[in-house]
């Protein structure tokens, strides 16, 4: 029997869930996060990616979890004891993430970042900047010895476009993607000028002073993006160098391991 292990990765847009065999991921999928929905609902639907794809439920030893969306947790447990029998590992206080956290409160730092921070400095070492690009956009600093330092937030780009359509009379709502030109010639390309090349320059300049102020650190080699509309923004980017998009899904696999 092939044992394997689900990661689940719950943000406030999508879920992002894996399959591993030993170190290696097998799949991974991305869903909309809906709030309301039952242990059963999520649990059918799981079922049914599994299925798709010729997993057997069984066939999963263990559930390690991350949220940032509290009220699905109860949610999510109960359908990991009820479809998978596992006891999923919540990511939170009392998880070996082998991470020092340096906030004023560790509890505040979102499940997320951690994880991305123990999965960056793993496969990149340190110091290192992780830029997280979900509903909001989280930028991270580890230093060279694995201490999680802190950070920035900043609403995400999709919430941004969503705010001007809602809070403006006459401005349309538009896919998100770069112009070929910053001056644009119809409101469709300025809105997506505004929005892609702002939040480059926000981007870039965050991580900027996040390097100064690292600098007792030593060089920081490595800026990693990740998550949904890293590829858009890395592209323009003059600092970030590595795009991992399931960088959050090895991290679980790696602080699963440092509980069992």
């Amino acid at each position: 029997m092939v044992r394997m292990l689900l990661v689940v990765d719950v943000g406030n847009t999508n879920i992002v869930l894996g399959v591993y065999k030993d170190d290696k991921l097998l799949y991974d999928w991305r869903i909309a996060t809906y709030k309301d929905k039952t242990s059963d609902e999520y649990g059918l639907l799981f079922e049914q990616i599994f299925k798709y794809h010729g997993l057997c439920p069984r066939d999963v030893e263990d559930v390690i979890i991350s949220s940032v969306v509290p009220t699905l947790m109860h949610t999510l447990s109960a359908m990991s004891i009820k479809y998978f029998n596992s006891e999923p590992i919540i990511v939170g206080p009392g998880v070996k993430t082998g991470m020092n956290i340096k906030y004023d409160n560790p509890r505040e730092v979102g499940a997320d970042r951690i994880v991305n921070a123990v999965a960056g400095y793993e496969k990149y070492g340190g110091p290192l900047i992780i830029v997280d690009f979900g509903t909001a956009i989280t930028f991270c600093a580890i230093s060279k010895d694995g201490e999680y330092l802190g950070g920035a937030i900043t609403p995400g780009i999709k919430i941004s476009s969503e705010a001007l359509f809602l809070r403006t009379a006459k401005l349309p709502k538009v896919e998100i993607s770069k112009p070929k030109f910053v001056i644009a010639k119809n409101t469709i390309n300025s809105i997506q000028s505004g929005l892609v090349y702002g939040y480059i320059g926000l981007v870039d300049y965050i991580i900027e002073r996040m390097i100064e102020e690292l600098r007792e650190e030593g060089e920081v080699k490595t800026v990693v993006g990740t998550g949904g509309f890293s590829s858009l923004i890395a592209s323009e980017s003059k600092y970030i160098n590595k795009i991992d998009k399931l960088l959050t899904l090895e991290g679980l696999r790696i602080i699963y391991g440092r509980n069992k």
